[in-house]
């Protein structure tokens, strides 16, 4: 192989929005490389048809409001190493047709995959030869999954050391494993403080910062929990994003508007800025998305986790618990007894951020490029591929 710059293809899936943020840090980390001539990132779904989209993005986020018991049903039952459903693989590869065609076309050195089915496809092809690049697989979340195993793959990335010990004991190599992190954003990286930025937004300094994540819980689960807050007798502020969810912010915005409580509310409907306002709380309130998870991990923030999705969300919650970075409130009824509890001890609240710092990966995704550029220049020096 020449000294010529790398090709990177970065592939995610829609499934979710975890898989397509790392999928983007990714891609700002490789493009900041020099070594780096192209490197694109696309969601495999944008190249298949509407039926096969709908199946992967659609039901996924159908399932998860209407039907989450099912999907952790789903969730524990897929979870069996090595028994690979056939019959999926091959609706993945009859559906993923322009795909491939494009991977072929485009040629990548790297094609790096945040989501186990292009993961699927492309080790698939590897195995055929019709792949000549390199594999790398990063796992989005906390705990390790049976879907994302793979038979045919250069290299694995995974967030913490106990994903690689479930992996080696499954048969994987152990060098073939390296503990990045989940990739985040590189502005993570980016110390912002707390005074100075809250001045910036608009918020006291003199106030415990709460963010509150609507997006992913219920309108009147969200609304209970504001209500919950607005009752503290703390001094609190409280930053409500309410994401893309527009139902969300207007009913809030109607409440909060005749809402009589000494706890100030800002907020919010979509923002591009969450490490910033991240960066100025104290905690954080909601699902235990992996990526949302990571970022806050990175951000010394600890969580406070309400509605965690049966399956992944579940045994994300379990990691975050058991490293003392998190509590977790079962029941909404209780919710502003746990919180209160939880601002009153400051010294456990401190000692929480603290561990956030020490198992977070705010490198993630400057980790994966630096391997894989790496390993590309080390096989170029020996002439090899």
């Amino acid at each position: 192989m020449s000294s010529s710059k790398q090709r990177i293809l970065i592939l995610s899936t829609s499934a979710g929005s975890g898989h397509v943020r790392s999928g983007e840090a990714l891609q700002k980390e490789f493009s900041l490389r020099p070594e780096v001539e192209t490197v694109y990132h696309y969601d495999a779904l944008d190249f298949t048809n509407k039926l096969f989209s709908d199946f992967y993005s659609k039901l996924y986020t159908k399932l998860v409001s209407s039907a989450p018991d099912f999907l952790g049903w789903w969730y524990k039952k897929s979870d069996e190493p090595w028994k690979t459903d056939r019959a999926r693989l091959i609706f993945d590869r009859i559906n993923t047709q322009p795909l491939v065609k494009f991977i072929r076309e485009f040629r990548p050195h790297h094609c790096v995959c945040t989501h186990f089915m292009p993961a699927g496809i492309l080790s698939y092809l590897g195995r055929n030869d019709d792949f000549p690049g390199k594999l790398s697989i990063v796992v989005t979340d906390f705990e390790f999954h049976a879907m994302w195993l793979s038979r045919r793959f250069d290299r694995y990335f995974v967030a913490n050391e106990e994903v690689k010990a479930q992996m080696t004991a499954l048969g994987l190599p152990s060098p073939k494993i390296t503990v990045s992190g989940i990739p985040i954003d590189p502005v993570f990286q980016v110390a912002k403080p707390k005074d100075v930025f809250r001045r910036q937004m608009g918020l006291a300094n003199d106030r415990t910062t709460l963010l509150f994540c609507g997006s992913g819980i219920t309108v009147e689960d969200s609304e209970a929990i504001v209500r919950q807050i607005s009752a503290l007798e703390y001094p609190v502020q409280t930053v409500i994003v309410c994401g893309k969810n527009v139902e969300l912010y207007q009913r809030l915005r109607q409440k909060l508007r005749f809402l009589k409580s000494a706890v100030h509310f800002h907020l919010l409907g979509y923002t591009d800025k969450m490490d910033e306002y991240m960066a100025v709380s104290d905690l954080y309130i909601g699902k235990p998305g992996g990526l949302t998870s990571a970022e806050a991990l990175a951000r010394g923030l600890p969580l406070m986790i309400v509605s965690p999705i049966p399956g992944q969300e579940e045994r994300n919650s379990d990691y975050l618990l058991e490293n003392g970075v998190a509590v977790r409130c079962n029941n909404l009824g209780v919710f502003s007894f746990k919180l209160k509890k939880l601002l009153m001890e400051s010294g456990t609240l401190n000692l929480m951020k603290d561990k956030c710092v020490e198992i977070s990966y705010p490198l993630s995704a400057s980790t994966v490029a630096t391997n894989l550029l790496t390993s590309s220049s080390r096989e170029s020096r020996h002439g090899t591929r």
